[in-house]
């Protein structure tokens, strides 16, 4: 392929709407593991990990931004409950019920308010930087 047959390093575009989805993923999660704790709850505890590091760096400073507040909340809330849960005598699945409510009460309406934040938020498409390819092989 001679460097005349090379494609234009043209910029491409990564549309506001699949910024926006990124943006919601977090929180969608947050919600499906409350809602279904055992086996989505544990799940989640693991793949938000992944959509954490897919999101906190997006292109699109929004997608980090809301990703990284649905994270503060997510770990927050469940880092609390592991430090209290060494405290429930054994047995107690009154206790982890009512720990289990509270972070539904703590998440879910949290997670919807920032849904719909996100949803009120205005997404322009964002002009991806592109690198420039080498015409020659090392």
């Amino acid at each position: 392929m001679t460097e005349s047959s090379l494609p234009a390093n043209e910029p491409e575009q990564l549309c506001g709407r699949r910024a926006r989805r990124a943006a919601e993923l977090f929180n969608y999660g947050n919600i499906l593991a409350i809602l279904v704790p055992i086996p989505l709850g544990m799940l989640w505890l693991g793949l938000s990990m992944l959509v954490y590091a897919m999101n906190r760096h997006h292109p699109n400073e929004k997608v980090g931004h809301y990703t990284q507040q649905a994270a503060y909340r997510f770990y927050g809330v469940t880092g609390f409950f592991v430090a209290v849960a060494t405290f429930i005598p054994g047995g107690g699945w009154t206790y982890y019920l009512a720990a289990w409510v509270l972070a539904a009460v703590v998440l879910i309406p949290w997670s919807v308010l920032d849904l719909l934040r996100i949803r009120r938020d205005t997404w322009t498409d964002v002009e991806l930087p592109v690198e420039p390819h080498e015409s020659h092989s090392h």
